[in-house]
Protein backbone atom coordinates (compact mmCIF):
# COMPACT_ATOMS: atom_id res chain seq x y z
CA UNK A 1 0.00 0.00 0.00
CA UNK A 2 1.34 3.62 -0.94
CA UNK A 3 1.07 6.07 0.47
CA UNK A 4 -0.54 7.54 -2.59
CA UNK A 5 -3.90 5.90 -2.12
CA UNK A 6 -4.08 7.97 1.22
CA UNK A 7 -3.07 11.05 0.18
CA UNK A 8 -6.26 10.45 -2.66
CA UNK A 9 -8.85 9.47 -0.38
CA UNK A 10 -8.07 12.72 1.62
CA UNK A 11 -8.15 14.89 -1.00
CA UNK A 12 -11.55 13.46 -2.02
CA UNK A 13 -12.83 13.68 1.33
CA UNK A 14 -11.90 17.45 1.75
CA UNK A 15 -13.31 17.93 -2.02
CA UNK A 16 -17.10 16.17 -0.92
CA UNK A 17 -17.08 18.24 1.80
CA UNK A 18 -16.34 21.50 0.71
CA UNK A 19 -19.20 20.64 -2.04
CA UNK A 20 -21.23 19.46 0.33
CA UNK A 21 -20.88 22.38 2.59
CA UNK A 22 -21.58 24.97 -0.48
CA UNK A 23 -24.67 23.28 -1.56
CA UNK A 24 -25.72 22.96 2.22
CA UNK A 25 -25.46 26.76 2.15
CA UNK A 26 -27.06 27.38 -0.99
CA UNK A 27 -30.00 25.39 0.24
CA UNK A 28 -30.00 22.35 -1.95
CA UNK A 29 -29.19 20.33 1.19
CA UNK A 30 -30.61 16.88 -0.88
CA UNK A 31 -27.46 17.38 -3.96
CA UNK A 32 -25.11 17.95 -1.10
CA UNK A 33 -26.08 14.38 0.65
CA UNK A 34 -26.40 13.12 -3.39
CA UNK A 35 -22.44 14.38 -3.29
CA UNK A 36 -21.64 12.39 -0.28
CA UNK A 37 -23.19 8.77 -0.93
CA UNK A 38 -20.88 9.49 -4.85
CA UNK A 39 -17.91 10.74 -2.35
CA UNK A 40 -18.30 7.41 -0.11
CA UNK A 41 -18.75 5.36 -3.05
CA UNK A 42 -15.79 6.23 -4.83
CA UNK A 43 -13.92 5.57 -2.04
CA UNK A 44 -15.62 2.28 -0.94
CA UNK A 45 -14.53 0.64 -4.77
CA UNK A 46 -10.98 2.06 -4.55
CA UNK A 47 -10.88 0.24 -1.25
CA UNK A 48 -12.65 -2.84 -2.28
CA UNK A 49 -9.64 -3.29 -5.36
CA UNK A 50 -7.22 -3.68 -1.93
CA UNK A 51 -9.10 -6.09 -0.30
CA UNK A 52 -9.42 -7.77 -3.12
CA UNK A 53 -5.56 -7.75 -3.39
CA UNK A 54 -5.20 -9.15 0.32
CA UNK A 55 -7.24 -11.65 -0.81
CA UNK A 56 -5.32 -12.54 -3.67
CA UNK A 57 -2.23 -12.43 -1.20
CA UNK A 58 -3.31 -14.11 1.43
CA UNK A 59 -4.53 -16.80 -0.70
CA UNK A 60 -0.92 -16.98 -1.66
CA UNK A 61 0.44 -17.08 0.87
CA UNK A 62 -1.61 -20.32 2.01
CA UNK A 63 -1.88 -21.96 -1.29
CA UNK A 64 -5.81 -22.13 -1.33
CA UNK A 65 -6.53 -22.89 -4.67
Amino acid sequence: MSVDLIFKIAGIGILVSVIHTVLKQAGKEEQGQLVALAGVIIVLMMVIGLINQLFTTVRDVFRFF
